[in-house]
């Protein structure tokens, strides 16, 4: 891999405030930023996208390689989950397994918003309907950990319909706020839209790099909290989102030819949820730990994602050959 990508993923500002709040928590500043003030600003941040998004969408269309996308997103929501579990099986419970191959089969809109920060800082965007493809690749996996835990230990799973699980999962605040954005976005007229640019984009990298500041300061405490734990689940956290985005690195060659959406898909098949996917598993599966699986997706997984994954993802998109 070029060290020049790697180098400059380091030196990117909004990087560096993630590593600012990590050593805010090693140093044990006082530095925190209120919680009123970080739920505004990842508020502001999926409405951003979602409504760029939407715009960019409004621009391109649902042509076939759209639809494919959407298809192939689903796809990856379904089967990384799947694999996922009988590896873990051969550490942590039924009920833990379950819960943390959900986690790894859907998706973080923060990995998704720190990837199209990537992609910016290189003069390239990514399509619009991927953030559509992020949105929907929520549900799926909560849904197929479910099926797996209940084939697999019947009358385990808390007494919810799938409806409910749907409705939880697609009204989540940060799933239900982009998908409603993406929507506005795509029906706004293109002028009107033009007076909220200043809103939506001018400002957007800076609330990006204090938001990875609040984050660097949740992502050490939380793996201060796991260290204890097994090496196992550290191992996992890092190999396994990176199996993925390398993987899929190659095999979205197949779906599009647009390196940016390749990327995307990588980002999204190496990240874990610990936002809507934890808030279903503590609804649904209330034996699985918490302390196991979100630990590992926002103190593990995230940090290994925009450090050292992107850069690599980046790289392997960029020098493996079209299909």
């Amino acid at each position: 891999m070029s060290i020049d990508i790697l180098l400059n993923n380091f030196s990117n500002p909004t990087f560096l405030f993630f590593i600012l709040g990590i050593l805010a928590v090693v140093l044990k500043s006082d530095l925190a930023l209120p919680a009123s003030s970080s739920r505004f600003i990842s508020l502001y941040l999926l409405f951003a996208i979602g409504f760029r998004g939407g715009q960019e969408l409004s621009h391109s269309g649902f042509s076939e390689e759209v639809l494919l996308s959407l298809a192939f997103g689903v796809a990856l929501s379904l089967f990384i989950p799947l694999y996922s579990f009988f590896i873990l099986r051969i550490r942590f419970s039924i009920s833990d397994s379950t819960a943390i191959a959900a986690c790894y089969g859907s998706v973080s809109a923060v990995t998704y918003v720190s990837a199209i920060q990537f992609l910016e800082s290189r003069q390239l965007s990514a399509g619009g309907h991927m953030v559509a493809v992020m949105a929907l690749m929520e549900a799926p996996a909560i849904i197929i950990s479910l099926i797996m835990l209940n084939r697999m230990e019947p009358g385990s799973i808390q007494k919810v319909s799938l409806s409910s699980i749907l409705k939880h999962s697609f009204t989540n605040g940060s799933v239900f706020l982009i998908c409603g954005s993406l929507l506005i976005g795509l029906v706004a007229d293109s002028k009107q839209a033009e007076g909220i640019r200043p809103f939506t984009n001018d400002i957007f990298k800076g609330f990006l790099a204090l938001f990875l500041l609040d984050m660097g300061m949740v992502a050490a405490r939380r793996f201060e909290s796991f260290r204890k734990s097994s090496y196992f689940a550290l191992a996992f956290g890092i190999i396994i989102p990176f199996v993925n985005g390398c993987a899929v690195a190659w095999l979205s060659s197949y779906i599009t030819q647009d390196l940016s959406n390749r990327f995307i898909f990588s980002i999204l098949a190496a990240s874990a949820s610990y936002i809507a996917v934890p808030a279903a598993m503590q609804l649904s599966v209330p034996k699985a730990d918490p302390g196991i699986y979100i630990p590992m997706a926002i103190g593990i997984t995230f940090p290994f994602n925009i450090s050292i994954g992107m850069p690599v993802y980046y790289h392997l998109i960029n020098n493996c050959p079209l299909q």
